[in-house]
């Protein structure tokens, strides 16, 4: 396991960083231009950006950015 330490002004950014992120790939996986073979790297990337923005942000900015469960799940 890793720690790092950071200040109130780092995880502020650390957190508009990940949230540009979140946005940009929900934009991108609600698409349908684009092939379900590309979303599913796609998916796991949100996965672990989401696992990350948990770290660093409050509760209530997490709950807008819940993964929502698939029909296969």
């Amino acid at each position: 396991m890793l720690g790092l330490l950071i200040n109130n002004m780092e995880q502020k950014e650390l957190e508009y960083l990940i949230r540009r992120e979140l946005e940009e790939l929900l934009m991108d996986l609600e698409d349908s231009r684009i092939d379900n073979i590309v979303k599913e790297p796609m998916r796991e990337r949100y996965q672990m950006l989401f696992q990350l923005f948990r770290r660093v942000a409050n509760e209530k900015e997490c709950m807008k950015y819940m993964p929502k469960r698939s029909k296969n799940q």
